[in-house]
């Protein structure tokens, strides 16, 4: 990689990323696009254009524009918000990745779009998820997921892109408030935890989900793109994970720090069955063999640091 475009950089992981892969690839050869401009700093520093990603016409026009390598294409409708959405779902995050993969596949560029355990269902296999396992997913987030990481490998086989991704699980960070995802409530707890000592979770006690902090989610993209292709097998679809904890766990932990900390519960049966739907844990072997995989942060650095960061934020 050495000049890249990213869709939906203003979005959860792409606001975050932007920032990150200017550090390392320097300024002028990332060229953040989004639907909107906002303030934040992936948008005032360095190159920004509007973009929406259903115009496949804007997108092949400012690849050539900036001359880029790669695309990372991280726009898409989260979980819980395309489940109320349904059809603008499948037409955002389908038609988006559609014309993302055909400007990759036209110009010649490297290629990562992430997937997420919303691509397994209830008859996943629970605990310890295998890579290769199968996937029914009862949502329509779950849905596009499988459809993308197959079309992902389509385009690798059929035509050459280099096409890579992974199976994120729920994503935690400081910069980016939650934004309509399943998992947002271990995002939610701590902001609630410093500003009013207590959180309402939509999520019932005892449901485990696999997490990541951002940084170990940003380290992933990044040693993946830019692993040996030679070594990569499954290509589209690794899974990758940090933790596993219900909602408890977590209380008790931010409880090292905050001591009065109230966790109460007022379960959104929406969230709460999708939720009941994917995978307790995951196997992540596959990353660790193929591509050196290894997440830094557990549920207590991270509660550490996520506290840390948000007082000064708040």
């Amino acid at each position: 990689m050495k000049k890249i475009l990213i869709t939906g950089a203003l979005g959860q992981i792409g606001s975050e990323l932007t920032v990150k892969l200017r550090d390392i690839y320097g300024q002028d050869n990332v060229i953040a696009t989004d639907i909107r401009q906002t303030n934040s700093e992936a948008a005032v520093n360095g190159p920004f254009e509007i973009l929406d990603v259903m115009d496949a016409n804007r997108m092949v026009e400012l690849a050539k524009e900036y001359n880029v390598d790669t695309i990372m294409h991280m726009a898409a409708l989260l979980s819980a918000t395309a489940e109320t959405k349904p059809v603008f779902a499948w037409n955002l995050n389908m038609g988006g990745l559609m014309n993302a993969l055909e400007t990759a596949r036209e110009l010649n560029l490297q290629f990562f779009t992430p997937s997420s355990i919303g691509a397994f269902g209830p008859n996943t296999p629970k605990d310890n998820t295998p890579q290769d396992t199968i996937q029914r997913p009862t949502t329509m987030y779950g849905v596009n997921k499988v459809a993308g990481e197959l079309l992902a490998d389509y385009y690798f086989h059929r035509f050459g892109v280099d096409t890579r991704g992974v199976r994120f699980p729920g994503l935690i960070s400081y910069v980016t408030p939650p934004g309509g995802g399943t998992t947002d409530y271990a995002v939610e707890i701590y902001y609630e935890a410093i500003k009013k000592g207590q959180y309402s979770s939509y999520i019932n006690k005892g449901t485990y989900m696999d997490m990541m902090y951002m940084p170990d989610a940003l380290g992933a993209i990044i040693d993946l793109m830019e692993a040996d292709p030679s070594k990569l097998i499954h290509r589209n679809a690794f899974n990758v994970t940090a933790m596993s904890f219900d909602p408890e766990q977590l209380a008790a932990e931010i409880r090292k720090h905050i001591p009065g900390f109230e966790l109460s519960y007022e379960v959104d049966p929406v969230r709460q069955a999708i939720a009941d739907s994917w995978p307790n844990s995951i196997d992540a072997s596959a990353a660790a063999e193929e591509w050196g995989f290894k997440a830094k942060y557990d549920i207590g650095s991270m509660t550490a640091d996520m506290l840390e960061k948000l007082k000064v934020k708040l």
